[in-house]
């Protein structure tokens, strides 16, 4: 039996969000926010067990355009907090803690910026920082210069592009194990490491596929967002922000780390000597943790109180 449970939450204009829900139904509720690609079920095994073990209610929630989420082109990624706020109103959450990997770091904040009362602590998995405005990244390595670079032709195409990668991965759905494999022979070292637990690939694998019977134009949309202005300020975020980033990220490199944990005034930054990308899943037991040290012992714990970068 699948150990987890879906459900819809039908929002206020009408459009839908896709949500998995792992662990005991009245455990403490953390979100987490998949990475890009990626749909509500892309939540590490270990995660699921140790949710389970302490207690905690994981809800994966896709965003639009992936899965069972109705398309949806939002102006700036802090308009997803607003969507985010119906879904705890809908399933009677008062406080909650949040995790993103990767392409869901931004939206994570987005939810901490937006909703501090109700958002008890957060995680930020290998996250992206910002590409445009006085907060972002300074340029370097990794693809989000290049979307920046990109965002006027991006923005055009869009939907046609979205439409495109939907297309693609339902044909592609009977070759790929066949395409891990060929992801595991040239990607990075530590990835490779991750990828190659039976675990972990049946979970990526069994996430996109399920996701993609439906929909999969989630990722356009990102690319889209990522270009832009977020809609706020990290810099005013108050809520306590963990980091983890590998010093060997190809993808999303350091330097989106350490502007995050700059910007942060309540934050931790852990840089994992060695690691890649999708590596950082493997700190997503101790986010947690640290999540739920911050609910039991309150803002001012000493855990946050004096951040470490």
């Amino acid at each position: 039996m699948d150990p987890w449970r879906s459900r819809v939450v039908t929002l206020a204009d009408g459009r839908a969000l896709s949500l998995a829900e792992f662990g005991p139904a009245d455990g403490f509720p953390i979100l987490w926010f998949h990475g890009t690609p990626g749909a509500r079920r892309q939540v590490p095994p270990a995660a699921i067990e140790f949710a389970d073990a302490t207690g905690v209610r994981i809800i994966g929630v896709e965003r639009p355009g992936v899965g069972h989420s109705s398309p949806h082109h939002y102006d700036r990624i802090s308009g997803f907090a607003a969507d985010v706020e119906q879904v705890l109103d809908a399933l009677e959450l008062t406080q909650v803690g949040l995790i993103g990997l990767s392409g869901g770091g931004p939206y994570v904040l987005a939810v901490c910026a937006a909703l501090p009362d109700r958002v008890v602590a957060a995680a930020v998995l290998g996250g992206v920082g910002p590409s445009a405005g006085p907060e972002k990244v300074p340029s370097g390595s990794g693809i989000i210069p290049l979307l920046r670079k990109v965002s006027p032709l991006l923005t055009l195409v869009r939907e046609p592009v979205a439409a495109l990668m939907s297309l693609g991965l339902r044909v592609a759905a009977p070759v790929a194990d066949r395409a891990f494999d060929v992801y595991l022979a040239v990607g990075p070292r530590s990835d490779r490491e991750l990828l190659a637990r039976p675990e972990m690939r049946q979970m990526f694998v069994d996430d996109l596929l399920s996701a993609g019977r439906v929909s999969f134009r989630a990722m356009a949309y990102d690319a889209v967002l990522f270009s832009r202005w977020w809609g706020f300020d990290v810099a005013d975020i108050t809520t306590p922000v963990y980091l983890w980033h590998g010093d060997d990220d190809l993808v999303i490199p350091l330097s989106h780390g350490e502007r995050m944990a700059a910007l942060l005034p309540n934050s931790r930054l852990s840089v994992v000597p060695g690691q890649g990308h999708l590596a950082m899943l493997d700190a997503a037991e101790e986010a947690i943790e640290m999540i739920l040290a911050v609910r039991d012992d309150g803002p001012g714990s000493p855990a946050v109180s004096s951040p470490a970068r």
